[in-house]
């Protein structure tokens, strides 16, 4: 049985830049720090970098990572040196997304849903 979101891991070509940039856009260091795969826990979810995968595959998922402020956090990442992919908008009942492109070629979504609320 699915229990839930877990881990989504990107395929990065230069590990130390890519745990470097998202140290900076997570606001924290990685939880698991190997040559071969970097992890981090954010919010009870992992994001892992794999040296060895695919990069630059677009095309793939998109991960959505709940933000207070979607138009915030598009521009912080924006300042980190990732690339507009699509701006920040309202796909109705005030739920906001955007997707950037991180340096690495994977899409990076964030999304302000006012209706999800966290388990306490």
């Amino acid at each position: 049985m699915l229990q839930g979101l877990r881990t989504i891991v990107y395929p990065v070509g230069d590990l130390a830049r890519a745990r470097q940039w998202y140290a900076q856009v997570l606001d924290q260091q990685p939880y698991f720090d190997e040559p071969f795969y970097v992890g981090f826990n954010v919010g009870g979810y992992e994001l892992g970098l794999d040296p060895d995968g695919a990069v630059g595959s677009a095309a793939g998922p998109v991960t959505y990572w709940g933000v207070a402020d979607a138009a915030a956090a598009y521009a912080r990442l924006l300042e980190l040196g990732a690339q507009a992919h699509e701006a920040v908008h309202d796909v109705g009942s005030g739920i906001l997304l955007g997707t950037v492109q991180d340096p690495f070629g994977n899409l990076f979504g964030v999304i302000q849903n006012p209706h999800f609320q966290l388990p306490s």
